[in-house]
């Protein structure tokens, strides 16, 4: 469950979470696409633009980066250069034939278009003309498909709940569901893979997935995409936090069997912990642990596919948290006879947590040197997940069978307790990059989004809002940070003067850790995020977004046009005629997104639903309670 965090920065790219783009949140340089700062398009400064000059510019910028180079950069680079195969050497082109703004010849034959928007004509800050703000976008957007492929694959990686998924289900509902569900999200993937490739350009450039919402439905989508998507990051610090309290817990144990911790005590211990390590602002520094964790996260899912059959299973754990007791190994292939439909549904989503990975989709292509190269590691990449998903599920369901354990590692009896140590470390380690990232990124994204872009408030740069955020109790982010001890002794500070400043930061770990120590338990918590939010973000706004996207694109009409110079669209008509009429012309994929639209909702309500139910049937039929001190892990 601690796999949920990006551990990238290869193949030409370095993952935006782990760089000084998290530092831009909630300031004046937040969206700046990459470029320096001090030069902005004077686009950006307007968002109420409407859908038509965006989709015209769109365009025109995906017709011409079809023709982008990418073999001087990311694993083609690095294939070319291991191969020795020759690179051939050339001056960057806006497009295929107007030179490099700034030469010689540019200077001499601007192209009229250079000459209207140069300057205050067109609206271009500090003279700079359209060809060049788009070669500085282009220039700072590096990433390949190959390094797709590797982001979306260590943002997901991570299949220790799928045993317990398996489990619910049986091994033939349990295929065909992961099946399914894996088609469906590729569906949705290349959904969002054609509205960003529509939508994106270097005047108007994307950036996340709040931005597709307000291009096609208007700044109250965007509002509220932009909140499920600071709570889904709100609730992954209580996932973390019960998975790593559980690990705690069965670490302190020892292999005599002797040892004990609290768990809550343990929850309270990697609360404080990822506290003060997620307010570090260098989170560059910590690309190399990130890359190195995903390596041990693949030795952990090797090493528990080996060991589960070798040793028992975890009864201990299973009686604990499901209440079922010791007794010889069980496995269906049809669903399990003992098992109710919230069970079910509860393992279903559960597989959901494997296709989560939409929700970043838009800003791994926001980072892409030619965003319509996505699909290609998009493919490989789910391919690659399923394959990964199913077989460590299957094998390990195969040797446990209804004991299966959430966390499988954690399934790994005390009598393994070195093995069973690995993957507690190891996934700890994980834990706290997570919390360097959630705890770094999280309230600020929420200050951005929320505060920010709803009740006006300033950004966190400017005098006002400095002001603002130490009142809050934020105050590091207005200091100069020299090292990384420096950050940790301030927040020990920042902790013991709390009564001087309330911070905003305790609250927010504060209010995970209640509800990770008030519902300790981490099936039923997975099943309530992935009906809540990745569902949501994966299958449900996809197609809503499509048919917005749809309908809006094609009411367009010959005699309607925009002026690139007064930024005007000329439109024949406006209001629900023009949505019917775009709504016709594809009315029977619309449709069809409508109705899978509808259906993903519906699963999202059931997903809920299951989830609650299933924490009051645990809380009523087994040991845990509340704050308890006992381990659900055993």
């Amino acid at each position: 469950m601690v796999g949920v965090v990006s551990n990238a920065n290869l193949g030409g790219v370095a993952d935006a979470r782990l760089g000084d783009e998290a530092d831009a949140i909630g300031t004046t340089d937040d969206h700046r696409a990459g470029i320096s700062h001090d030069i902005q398009s004077p686009e950006t400064k307007k968002p109420r633009v409407k859908f038509h000059p965006r989709t015209l510019t769109a365009t025109t910028l995906s017709t011409s980066t079809t023709h982008i180079r990418t073999d001087n950069a990311g694993y083609a680079y690095w294939g070319n250069l291991i191969f020795g195969k020759k690179i051939k050497t050339e001056s960057p082109t806006v497009d295929n034939s107007e030179p490099v703004p700034g030469s010689t010849a540019s200077d001499e034959k601007k192209s009229p278009s250079d000459e209207q928007t140069n300057g205050t004509n067109g609206g271009w800050a500090h003279g700079i003309t359209e060809s060049e703000w788009e070669q500085a976008q282009r220039a700072t957007r590096t990433a390949t498909w190959g390094s797709i492929f590797y982001l979306i694959t260590t943002d997901i990686l991570g299949p220790f709940n799928v045993p317990w998924a398996i489990a619910q289900m049986g091994y033939g509902p349990g295929f065909a569901l992961y099946t399914s569900f894996g088609v469906l999200a590729y569906y949705s993937g290349m959904q969002l893979w054609k509205m960003f490739v529509g939508l994106d350009s270097t005047r108007y450039p994307m950036r996340n997935y709040g931005d597709v919402a307000f291009r096609i439905y208007g700044n109250w989508a965007r509002v509220g995409v932009n909140f499920l998507q600071s709570f889904q990051f709100f609730l992954n610090v209580a996932l973390i936090i019960t998975s790593s309290g559980q690990g705690l817990a069965q670490m302190a144990v020892g292999a005599s069997g002797n040892g004990f911790l609290c768990f809550v005590v343990a929850e309270v211990i990697f609360m404080l912990l990822g506290f003060l390590l997620g307010q570090i602002r260098t989170l560059q520094r910590l690309s190399w642990l990130s890359n190195m964790a995903v390596w041990l996260n693949i030795i952990v899912i090797i090493m528990t596919m080996v060991v589960v059959h070798q040793y028992p299973p975890n009864y201990d754990a299973a009686l604990t948290s499901f209440n079922i007791p010791e007794g010889p190994i069980i496995t269906t292939a049809n669903w399990p006879p003992d098992t109710t439909l919230y069970d079910r549904i509860n393992g279903l989503m559960n597989c959901v947590f494997a296709y989560g990975g939409a929700t970043l989709f838009n800003e791994l292509m926001a980072e892409m040197r030619r965003p319509y190269d996505f699909w290609k590691g998009f493919i490989i990449a789910e391919v690659f997940i399923y394959a990964c998903y199913l077989i460590m599920g299957m094998v390990v369901y195969s040797a446990q069978g209804q004991f299966s354990f959430p966390v499988a590692y954690q399934g790994i009896p005390n009598s393994a307790y070195r093995f069973q140590t690995l993957g507690n470390a190891v996934s700890f380690i994980s834990a706290l990059i997570a919390a360097l990232l959630y705890g770094n990124i999280g309230i600020k994204v929420f200050y951005s989004a929320i505060l920010q872009d709803v009740f006006r408030l300033p950004p966190l740069n400017e005098r006002f809002g400095k002001l603002l955020w130490i009142a809050l109790g934020k105050h590091f982010l207005s200091r100069e940070i020299n090292s990384m001890q420096e950050d940790l002794l301030y927040n020990v500070r920042l902790v013991l003067t709390a009564n001087e400043h309330p911070p905003i930061v305790p609250l927010y770990w504060g209010g995970a850790f209640i509800i990770a120590a008030a519902v300790p338990q981490i099936a039923n918590l997975i099943s309530f995020v992935g009906a809540l939010c990745i569902m949501q973000f994966s299958y449900t706004f996809p197609p809503l977004l499509l048919v917005g996207y749809n309908c809006q694109k094609d009411a367009m009409l010959p005699e309607e046009a925009f002026d690139p110079r007064s930024g005007q669209a000329v439109r024949v008509d406006e209001g629900w005629t023009r949505w019917i009429r775009g709504y016709k012309k594809k009315w029977a994929l619309n449709t069809f997104d409508i109705l899978y639209f509808l259906a993903a909702l519906a699963t999202a309500g059931l997903g809920l639903w299951a989830s609650i139910t299933g924490m009051h049937k645990s809380f009523s039929t087994t040991a845990i309670t509340p704050f308890t001190c006992k381990n659900p892990a055993g």
